[in-house]
C-alpha cells in the first residue's frame, strides 16, 4: 500500500545535512531580527516619547509586512526558486535595517516603523521560502522534528539578541529615563533623547552588512532546489491523484492559517509583551529589558523535547494538544498570581508555545502538492497575529481606546487575549487539521 503521509519526494541524502546547516543559519538570523523588537519597544517608547499602545506598533509594523507580502512572496519564489528567494529576502531585510539610520537621526517614529515594515517584508519572503523547504526536504512525519531543530537556532538568536541590543541601547536605561523626565529645559531634553536614539545606528549598520554577506553566501551555496509543482507523491515517488483545482479547496490549510494567527499572537504576547507586563507590575526597566530572554529560554527547552519525542513518542497533532493545554494553564496561573511569580508563568508560556509552529505548519501544508508555495504564503500571512494581538491587549485596558472595557486592567486584558487563542489552537490540534484532508 502506498504511503500517503509523505508530501513530496525528499532530495538526495548527500546534501541533506549541509542543507539543514544552511537553513539553521537563516533561522538564526530570522530569530535575531524578530526578537530584537522586544528591546526596541521600551527603547522607542522613551526616545520617541510614546504611549504603550504606540510603542507596541513596533510589532504591528513588523508583522504587517507578513500579511501584505506573503502572497506576492509565493509568486516571487515561483519565479526565483527557493534558494534565490531566501537570498533576496536577506537583502530586503538589510535595506530595512539601514532605514534606522535616518530614523534615529531625526527621531522619527514613522521612519522606524517604515524600516520595521521593510524588515517584515523580507522576513515574509524568507518564511514563505524556508518553512515549506524545511517541511518537505524530508519525510513529512518528521517535519516537526526538523522545524524544532530550526526553532532552536531561531530561539538561541532570540535569546541573545535582546541581551546584546539591550546592553547597547538601553544601558543605564532607568537612570537616563529619570534624567529625561526631570529635564525642564527643552534643549537639554532634546539632547538627551537624540543621544539615546543614536545608540541604535551602529548595531543596525553591522546587522545590515552581515545580512548582505549572508545573502551572497546563500546565492553561491549548494542548497538544492525542490520541485513542488507536481502533486503529492508516495514513498516510491509516484504522484498521487488530487483533483482539487484551488487552494481554497483545502479547508485544513485555511484553518491552519487562522491557527498560525493565534499562535504567533500568543507567542509575541509571551515574548515581547512580558517586559510591558512587568513594567505594569511596577518593575524597573533595568530588570524588565531582559524578561524576553526568559521566555525564549523556555522555548528552547520545548524544542529539545520536540526533537527527542517527535515522531517516536509523540505525533505532531498530539504535541500541539499538549502545548495548547499548557498555554491555558500557564496563562490562568499568571492571572491568579502577582509579582515575579506571574512573570515566571508568562515566561513558561515559551515552553507551551515551543512546539506549536513545528506542528501547525506541516499539518497545514501536508499534501498540498503544486499549491505548496501558495499554501505556505497563506500560513505566513497568519503571522500578522503577532502584531494584532498586542494591539488588542494594549487597548482593552486603555480608557481612551474605543475598545476599552470598563474596569479592565492589564491582567484581565492579557487573560482575555491569550485564552481564546489557545482554545482555538487546541481545536485545530484535535479536529481542525483533519477537515478536508484526504
Amino acid at each position: 500500500m502506498a504511503n500517503t503521509a509523505t508530501t513530496l519526494a525528499p532530495p538526495k541524502q548527500a546534501g541533506y545535512v549541509q542543507s539543514l546547516i544552511i537553513l539553521g543559519v537563516l533561522y538564526f538570523m530570522l530569530g535575531f531580527i524578530t526578537w530584537v523588537n522586544a528591546t526596541l519597544i521600551p527603547f522607542l517608547q522613551i526616545s520617541c516619547e510614546l504611549s504603550i499602545a504606540e510603542a507596541l506598533l513596533v510589532t504591528f509594523a513588523s508583522y504587517l509586512g507578513y500579511f501584505f507580502l506573503a502572497i506576492p512572496s509565493s509568486f516571487i519564489i515561483k519565479k526565483t526558486g527557493f534558494k534565490n528567494g531566501m537570498a533576496y529576502s536577506l537583502v530586503i531585510m538589510a535595506a530595512g535595517c539601514l532605514v534606522f539610520i535616518p530614523a534615529a537621526n531625526t527621531r522619527s517614529f514613522g521612519l522606524f516603523l517604515t524600516g520595521l515594515f521593510i524588515q517584515g517584508a523580507g522576513m515574509s519572503l524568507l518564511q514563505t521560502a524556508s518553512n515549506p523547504y524545511v517541511s518537505i526536504i524530508g519525510p513529512i512525519e518528521s517535519a516537526a522534528k526538523r522545524i524544532s531543530m530550526m526553532g532552536i537556532c531561531n530561539k538561541i538568536a532570540g535569546t541573545i539578541s535582546p541581551l546584546i541590543l539591550a546592553s547597547i541601547i538601553l544601558k543605564n536605561a532607568s537612570e537616563l529615563e529619570l534624567k529625561i523626565k526631570a529635564a525642564t529645559d527643552l534643549v537639554e531634553k532634546s539632547t538627551l533623547l537624540d543621544s539615546l536614539a543614536s545608540r541604535v545606528i551602529l548595531p543596525y549598520i553591522v546587522l545590515a552588512v552581515f545580512l548582505v554577506l549572508l545573502a551572497i553566501a546563500i546565492g553561491r551555496s549548494s542548497l538544492p532546489e525542490i520541485e513542488t509543482e507536481s502533486g503529492p507523491v508516495d514513498a516510491a515517488g509516484k504522484t498521487l491523484t488530487d483533483n482539487r483545482t484551488s487552494v481554497f479547496q483545502y479547508p485544513y490549510l485555511l484553518l491552519g492559517a487562522l491557527c498560525i494567527f493565534m499562535y504567533v499572537g500568543v507567542e509575541v504576547m509571551a515574548g515581547d509583551v512580558i517586559g510591558t507586563y512587568g513594567r505594569e507590575l511596577g518593575m524597573s526597566l533595568d530588570k524588565t529589558k531582559y524578561f524576553t530572554t526568559f521566555t525564549l529560554a523556555a522555548m528552547l527547552v520545548g524544542y529539545v523535547v520536540g526533537i527527542i519525542t517527535i515522531p517516536k513518542y509523540l505525533s505532531q497533532d498530539k504535541s500541539l494538544r499538549i502545548c495548547a493545554i499548557l498555554g491555558i494553564l500557564f496563562t490562568t496561573c499568571a492571572f491568579m498570581t502577582k509579582g515575579y511569580t506571574a512573570v515566571t508563568f508568562i515566561a513558561l508560556l515559551g515552553l507551551a508555545n515551543s512546539l506549536m509552529w513545528p506542528a501547525i505548519f506541516p499539518l497545514a501544508i501536508e499534501k498540498l502538492g503544486r499549491f505548496t508555495k501558495l499554501g505556505s504564503a497563506f500560513l505566513v500571512m497568519g503571522i500578522v497575529g503577532g502584531g494584532v494581538l498586542p494591539q488588542i491587549f494594549s487597548r482593552l485596558y486603555n480608557p481612551e481606546s474605543f475598545i476599552y472595557v470598563q474596569g479592565m486592567d492589564f491582567r484581565h486584558a492579557f487573560l482575555y487575549c491569550m485564552v481564546p487563542g489557545y482554545i482555538y489552537i487546541l481545536y485545530y490540534a484535535v479536529a481542525g487539521h483533519k477537515v478536508g484532508k484526504k
